[in-house]
């Protein structure tokens, strides 16, 4: 009886250990079955190499060609087709922004998961893989040549956007790329129209995608003490050309004409995906992840859904795309809401005026500076030509960083348009999943506790 006891005592032990210890239990329940991401066209690949998943994908393919959703779950061929790609690494796959095959990639990610979508969703999953670098890695690099260690009392008075512009002189591809599509978007057409915008927004593409984040993000996201500086900022994409119109188009129209194009759909999800505000973290962006999302921003420049600057306020920043939400009728409720998104989004205002200010929210501050001043009296001036005039030498100006209130003795401000640096969080985030997972919580800690609960009732068993 004593060795039978026994016996169950250590197969019990031995099989909670082995549970504690499984990727399973510590993921959580609502991670069963999550795999790796791999590149969709790679795949594309994989499945091709197996019978049973190319030809679910070709019928799969066939049943989406001109038929809505309902229509092909009718089909209980496409339904088969379905169930079996959610097993395959098509179901996982992601793209990467600026890839080789990048088109491709994207085309083969919404062709299963349009599939998946029940509707028109207002937020749709991103198909590109999540971002892990930080602000910080682009304050490294910019540090090269922003005149880091400069006087911050000089570089307060410097227009922070004219720096930026002759940085990028100063590299050949930046200066090639900006030259061309400023080229391009300054030209006159035969017709009446102002400039070629397609050939414009191509151009806009090219050098956001190809052009590294340390250059294009000081031109886009450059601080401002005044309204010529607001207004050259204003001015980087050429917004005669690539952004205004004579008239606003409905908002949620202008979101069904980007979401027929894959490029413009992915870049659209992904903005929404890395700059959606969060209510849960203290940045308000998602992971607290700034270069996430500045760089989903800049990727929608150059597509139907452009953002800019509203205005040429050096104070208040406040951006959206070129629409309005006047003809919604009964989606008028919906079309505010996703034009809210841009005009109201605190994560995106919070990581435009970081970058400004040279923080990051696990960086502390270099050269503490707080200096509290009330929104100007803004008056309509002319546009400032955006030509690459720029002088080849470097201002003394540097991307002044986070400041420190109590180190000013200073009151706090609570107003929206004030950054404060913040402590990085300990929150795991698992790829693809939007579920914060905590490190004390979960399935593992709630099977510990039972294993232990137990224990005294086995130990007293043994010993009977």
């Amino acid at each position: 009886m004593i060795l039978a006891n026994a016996f169950c005592f250590f197969f019990f032990l031995d099989e909670t250990l082995r549970s504690l210890a499984s990727p399973s239990s510590l993921q959580g329940p609502e991670l069963h079955g999550w795999r790796p991401p791999v590149d969709c066209v790679r795949a594309n690949e994989l499945c091709a190499a197996e019978s049973n998943c190319s030809s679910r994908y070709r019928t799969l393919r066939q049943c989406l060609a001109g038929r809505d959703r309902n229509t092909m779950l009718a089909n209980k061929e496409c339904q088969a087709a379905l169930e079996v790609l959610q097993e395959s690494p098509l179901y996982d796959c992601r793209c990467k922004r600026g890839m080789k095959k990048e088109l491709q990639c994207l085309q083969i990610y919404w062709s299963i998961h349009l599939g998946l979508t029940e509707g028109e969703e207002f937020y749709e999953a991103s198909p590109y893989e999540p971002v892990t670098s930080r602000l910080s890695d682009i304050f490294r690099l910019a540090s090269i040549f922003s005149g880091t260690g400069a006087d911050p009392v000089v570089s307060t008075k410097s227009n922070h956007c004219l720096d930026a512009a002759k940085a990028c002189n100063l590299n050949d591809n930046c200066k090639k790329l900006r030259s061309s599509y400023i080229s391009i978007c300054n030209r006159e057409t035969v017709s009446m129209e102002r400039c070629n915008r397609r050939k414009c927004h191509k151009a806009l593409r090219q050098f956001f995608d190809r052009v590294p984040s340390e250059y294009t993000y000081r031109m886009l996201f450059c601080s401002c003490q005044d309204q010529a500086c607001a207004e050259r900022r204003r001015q980087t994409i050429l917004p005669s050309c690539s952004y205004e119109d004579k008239e606003k188009p409905n908002c949620l129209d202008l979101r069904g004409l980007c979401r027929m194009d894959h490029l413009c759909r992915s870049r659209l999800a992904d903005f929404h995906a890395n700059c959606r505000a969060s209510y849960r973290t203290l940045t308000s962006c998602p992971a607290d992840n700034y270069q996430a999302c500045l760089g989903s921003y800049a990727g929608m420049i150059g597509f139907d859904m452009t953002p800019n600057y509203v205005d040429s306020s050096p104070t208040s920043i406040v951006v959206s795309p070129w629409c309005s939400c006047r003809g919604s009728g009964n989606m008028e409720e919906e079309c505010e809401k996703f034009l809210r998104d841009f005009t109201e989004n605190p994560c995106l205002r919070n990581a435009i005026q970081a970058f400004g200010n040279g923080t990051d929210v696990n960086m502390s501050p270099k050269n503490p500076s707080f200096q509290a001043t009330q929104v100007p009296r803004v008056e309509k001036t002319p546009s400032l030509p955006d030509d690459l005039s720029d002088s080849t030498s470097l201002g003394t100006s540097v991307i002044t960083t986070c400041t420190s209130v109590q180190e000013q003795g200073l009151k706090a401000n609570n107003s929206k348009e004030l950054s404060l640096c913040f402590t990085e969080l300990t929150t795991n985030i698992m790829p693809g999943s939007k579920k914060v997972v905590k490190p004390n919580s979960g399935p593992s800690r709630a099977r510990l506790s039972a294993a232990l609960t137990v224990l005294p009732v086995l130990m007293l068993t043994l010993a009977l």
